[in-house]
C-alpha cells in the first residue's frame, strides 16, 4: 500500500491502474534474493541482461495505454518476467505478449500459469514484427527502447489506438503514438531509461 501511495504522490491518477498495481504481488516476479526490494521504485535485474521496470514506469505506461478508455486487445513487446503482462491482463480483455529470449519466456510462462492468469497469449518471436495474424490492437506497449516504431507495428494499431514506448539513444523519452483516420500523431513525454530493443530470437 505504501507503493500505491507513492505512485499516487508521483502523479499516477488512474485509480483503476493503481488498484491493479495493488493487487499484483510484484515480489513474485523477481529473484528471491531481491524480494526485499520488490516494492521500491527501482528497476531490478531479472537475468539474461533484462530488468523489471520500476513500479512508476509500469503504472505510467499502463495509464497512458488506457487513456482513451477500456482496452480490448493489447500487444506487449518484451514479456520479460511477466509483471507488466500480469498488470495488462487485468486492464484488457486479451493480452498478446512477445518475448525474444526463449529461456526467459519459459520461466515466465510457468510463473503466469501458477498465478492462473487466463487471458494472456505468450509467443517466442521477434517482437518488432508484431502479430499481424491477430491484429489490429487497440493498445501496443513496448518494454525496451527503440529509435523508431517499424511500419509493420504501426499497421497493426487500430484506429483510435495507442502505442506507448521508450524512444531514443543516449537520451530516452517515453512516447505515445496515436492513430486516427488521418494518420499517426506522436507525443514525447518524460525522460526514462530502458534496456535496448533487439531483433531476432534467442532459443537457448
Amino acid at each position: 500500500m505504501r507503493m500505491i501511495e507513492r505512485l499516487r504522490n508521483q502523479g499516477i491518477g488512474d485509480e483503476i491502474v493503481l488498484s491493479v498495481m495493488g493487487s499484483v504481488p510484484r515480489h513474485l516476479f523477481i529473484e528471491e534474493a531481491l524480494a526485499s526490494r520488490a516494492y521500491e521504485d527501482v528497476a531490478l535485474p531479472i537475468n539474461y541482461g533484462q530488468t523489471i521496470s520500476s513500479p512508476w514506469i509500469v503504472a505510467r505506461m499502463s495509464e497512458l495505454l488506457r487513456a482513451n478508455g477500456s482496452l480490448d486487445k493489447v500487444l506487449e513487446i518484451g514479456t520479460g518476467c511477466g509483471y507488466q503482462t500480469a498488470i495488462l491482463a487485468q486492464l484488457a480483455r486479451q493480452v498478446y505478449s512477445i518475448e525474444r529470449i526463449g529461456p526467459l519466456l519459459t520461466r515466465t510462462r510457468i510463473r503466469l500459469h501458477k498465478l492462473q492468469i487466463r487471458n494472456i497469449h505468450l509467443k517466442h518471436a521477434d517482437g518488432l514484427r508484431g502479430l499481424p495474424e491477430v491484429s489490429p490492437f487497440d493498445g501496443i506497449i513496448m518494454t525496451a527502447v527503440t529509435t523508431h516504431i517499424p511500419n509493420a507495428l504501426l499497421e497493426q494499431l487500430a484506429i483510435g489506438g495507442r502505442i506507448v514506448f521508450p524512444k531514443g539513444v543516449q537520451k530516452q523519452n517515453l512516447c505515445v503514438i496515436e492513430r486516427n483516420v488521418q494518420g499517426y500523431i506522436e507525443n514525447v513525454l518524460e525522460e526514462v531509461n530502458f534496456v535496448p530493443m533487439l531483433s531476432g530470437v534467442i532459443k537457448s
